[in-house]
């Protein structure tokens, strides 16, 4: 969301197309709709990326690994990537869930394929990098995040073959490790809990794992700080997110969990109180979850204790785990069917 609009990738069955939306946030009037052909099925929901929105400029990832930029104000196209004919790509189990990364006036993107991430620029779409791909890693549903470690800029993404650091300088290839490797799927994102820590969590009996960047010899080396079972934490879907030192998230099991660095489980919901798969975040001091069946919990996002504060079903259920979006008092959520809008200025959904 940004000035007022709402950028949404959504999928035209009539017209078998993707559909790259803008709709305004005051009454979910649609503004303007860009289209391309695209023939997908429902497979878990239609399509799972987020637009990334940059100055003027809207960038989006399709299911079947369509790169597209437009004008963010009319929808005008300015350029396109289809990773799979260009980079080789090979569209993961379920589609895409790769959302673009925009920074420094550079998109930057995980491929696999012929290139384990390439960098292009955002205003034309010339490329500007490509990391090299040894192992021929391929695109998994993660992804990339921005870390700054000794000084120097690069991005983190988890490949189908391991976790690697490329510079966002030039594209080099600065570490790489295959002890984090998920047998069916990976999902959520690293997570850079600072210090050149980097926080891993997965589903299908993954759990989670710890790392620590170190300058050894002038190279980086990731070394393992800690690894947890998936009993006590892992995340199938949703990325666990960081909040003044503590990591929360809906571990394997459904039940909402807060760990300390140290990898210690602080506290969890209970096994009462299960969220499945859908999406959470942190706001002003409130956890917001939602679970299945369309309920969104308030809750205190506090390390002491799991307390919730309220609830209320606001989506029907189908597929309810795309990820929210806060705008000052309203907050967007969809599922397969609908999007809603709530104003939260009261302290409840």
């Amino acid at each position: 969301m940004r000035d007022g609009r709402v950028y949404v990738l959504d999928y035209d069955q009539k017209k078998l197309a993707d559909a790259l939306r803008c709709l305004s946030l005051a009454d979910g009037r649609e503004i303007w709709r860009f289209t391309y052909p695209v023939t997908v099925k429902r497979n878990h929901g239609m399509s799972r990326t987020t637009p990334t929105v940059a100055g003027k400029y809207v960038v989006s990832l399709g299911p079947k690994c369509h790169v597209t930029c437009v004008d963010a104000a009319t929808g005008r196209f300015v350029w396109g990537i289809d990773l799979v004919k260009e980079y080789n790509a090979e569209v993961p189990q379920w589609y895409a869930g790769q959302c673009p990364l925009v920074d420094g006036g550079r998109v930057i993107l995980a491929p696999g394929g012929d290139a384990l991430m390439i960098a292009v620029d955002l205003a034309t779409g010339k490329v500007l990098w490509k990391t090299p791909n040894p192992h021929d890693w391929k695109m998994t549903h993660s992804s990339i995040v921005p870390v700054e470690f000794a000084g120097k800029r690069q991005y983190v993404y988890c490949g189908s073959g391991g976790v690697a650091g490329v510079s966002a300088n030039d594209g080099a290839l600065l570490w790489e490790t295959d002890k984090w490797v998920i047998s069916i799927a990976t999902v959520p994102s690293p997570v850079d809990a600072g210090g050149g820590r980097l926080f891993l969590a997965g589903g299908y009996n993954a759990g989670a794992k710890m790392l620590q960047l170190k300058e050894i010899g002038g190279k980086i080396v990731p070394e393992e700080l800690f690894s947890l079972p998936a009993a006590v934490f892992g995340a199938t879907q949703q990325t666990p997110i960081l909040y003044r030192d503590h990591i929360y998230g809906v571990r394997p099991d459904g039940q909402f969990a807060c760990l300390d660095l140290a990898g210690k489980v602080l506290w969890t919901s209970g096994a009462r109180e299960k969220f499945g798969l859908g999406p959470f975040l942190i706001a002003g001091g409130k956890l917001l979850v939602m679970n299945d069946e369309g309920t969104l919990t308030l809750a205190e996002a506090s390390p002491v204790e799991y307390r919730a504060l309220a609830k209320n079903r606001i989506l029907s259920g189908h597929d309810s785990w795309a990820p929210m979006a806060l705008a000052g008092d309203r907050l967007l959520a969809r599922d397969l069917t609908q999007m809603v809008c709530l104003d939260i200025s009261g302290g409840k959904p």
